[in-house]
């Protein structure tokens, strides 16, 4: 097993959520009112218009705008026309340091030629699509089962949504049983059966509009970093049908944003063997960023079933996948593959592992494999943490940075750390009040990043890359200073 890491040190998680739950009991701390109006004028007016009134027009034909939740900035979103490395730059020409990564997969940076020059040689002889076997349908396959040591065999997808809905259909077939329990505030894409509990723990079905509520009567979900609270759920189960899986985003939910001890995935393991449950990681973020044994091989945790996403396409579409245990597995083959005929989990798609995002995806982690990238990646994730935390300590401010190797984390607000006791149902609308009052400010912390050249994801998560240097992520910090050197206690509205 390759054991080189992102992360040089764990973070302490019950110090940082500590540190979380300080900063959510505290007055909102955000931009002043003056500062962002200031960047309004001088930078999205002034040097945005060519985005202003893309957007504008945009907005008549696609709904908001834009087609991805990513995209939503404000005041408006900025139209990004080309990236290469750590850079990005938007249609007025402007240039900005790329904190976002594409959500998280392009660990080697945007656009690298290794793997662009090879894309480009395999649309010149093949072209994107035969819906036939590729060659690279093999090699990405066994470059990812050589990589993880959990994963025996490999199904392509086209998205992480796509993978977690199937891997809750093989966890079915192969226990016979039927509840499907995830940690509280974590994302498993946006199926009707997994939008439950996302972002906030507690929150159950509330998140998922359109959803009837009658197709999460088989989801549960448990508090974060909290084992009692799973065997809870999952003795419960015993009497309700089982428990077919777990889902684990293994670093804490939304991408370790409430971060997890270290050894509480071993917790769940163990757990999942004493109740019969298969264990799902989640590793559509931490797949290929915090190792190339993926998140799994740092806790040392033998999952039954791996979901992948991101970088398995190496920032091209079509970016999923499930990975796992042969006997699991076996429920994808139907037979074909010469064993022992099983009933099939139900599953599609004529465009999964077509032979662009199989080329791209392999030579993506080909390069990373050779360069070393998850590791240095995590060295500069590092840096920029570091350098985060001095600035808020030298300018007395209750933000929290940390990290987790290359996933880096600035919470000024604290969104994610709040969560939903339903024992207490007069405490919801307060809540609901408080991260609503504290998303928005999210986005103006976010514009105001945006506007000294900082994308970053929602204002509270950056990815760092193989692409940047030292240099790069010093002159970066020296711009968040100058957006936290405006920084005020928000008047009650």
């Amino acid at each position: 097993m390759d054991t080189r890491f992102a992360i040089s040190q764990y973070p302490d998680a019950a110090a940082v959520n500590k540190q979380l739950d300080e900063l959510i009991k505290k007055p909102v701390y955000t931009i002043s009112p003056e500062a962002l109006a200031q960047y309004e004028a001088e930078y999205f007016e002034k040097k945005c218009a060519k985005s202003k009134e893309m957007i504008d027009e945009a907005k008549k034909i696609i709904p908001g705008g834009v087609q991805h939740n990513l995209a939503f900035n404000y005041p408006f979103p900025l139209v990004f026309t080309a990236a290469s490395g750590c850079k990005l730059y938007d249609i007025d020409g402007n240039e900005y340091y790329d904190f976002l990564q594409a959500g998280g997969p392009t660990v080697l940076g945007s656009n690298p030629p290794e793997v662009r020059e090879q894309v480009i040689d395999l649309l010149n002889t093949c072209g994107p699509s035969t819906g036939l076997f590729h060659e690279f349908e093999y090699k990405l396959a066994k470059k990812i089962s050589d990589s993880i040591e959990t994963v025996d065999m490999f199904r392509m997808l086209q998205s992480g949504t796509e993978a977690c809905m199937l891997a809750a259909r093989i966890a079915r077939l192969a226990t016979k049983n039927k509840n499907i329990v995830k940690m509280g505030g974590a994302y498993h894409g946006w199926s009707d059966q997994l939008g439950y509990g996302i972002r906030i723990p507690g929150t159950k079905a509330t998140q998922a509009n359109g959803v009837p509520g009658r197709i999460m009567r088989d989801t549960q979900e448990f508090f974060p970093g909290d084992l009692d609270s799973l065997e809870r759920v999952l003795r419960k189960n015993l009497l309700r049908g089982g428990t077919a899986a777990v889902y684990l985003e293994p670093l804490g939910p939304e991408s370790g944003s409430r971060p997890v001890d270290k050894d509480f995935c071993k917790g769940v393991e163990r757990l999942c063997r004493k109740y019969g449950a298969l264990l799902v990681f989640d590793e559509v973020v931490t797949g290929f960023r915090v190792g190339m044994a993926g998140a799994q091989g740092y806790f040392g945790v033998s999952p039954d079933l791996t979901i992948f996403g991101k970088v398995i396409a190496g920032g091209y579409p079509g970016a999923g996948g499930v990975g796992g245990k042969r006997e699991y597995m076996k429920y994808l083959g139907a037979g074909l593959d010469g064993a022992v005929k099983v009933k099939k989990a139900f599953c599609g798609g004529t465009l999964s592992a077509n032979p662009l995002s199989c080329a791209a995806g392999y030579f993506t982690l080909e390069e990373m494999d050779r360069t070393n990238a998850c590791q240095r990646a995590g060295e500069l994730g590092d840096r920029i943490t570091k350098g985060l935390q001095e600035i808020i300590e030298r300018r007395h401010l209750p933000f929290v940075a940390f990290n987790q190797g290359s996933i880096c984390h600035l919470e000024t607000v604290g969104t994610l750390q709040f969560s939903i006791n339903w024992n207490k149902p007069w405490t919801i609308p307060g809540v609901l009040k408080q991260t609503d009052i504290r998303k928005k400010e999210m986005t103006h912390m976010g514009a105001a990043y945006m506007a000294e050249g900082l994308v970053t994801l929602a204002g509270s998560r950056l990815y760092t890359s193989a692409a940047y240097t030292e240099a790069d992520i010093d002159y970066a910090l020296a711009r968040f200073d100058r957006v936290f050197a405006n920084i005020t206690v928000k008047e009650n509205d």
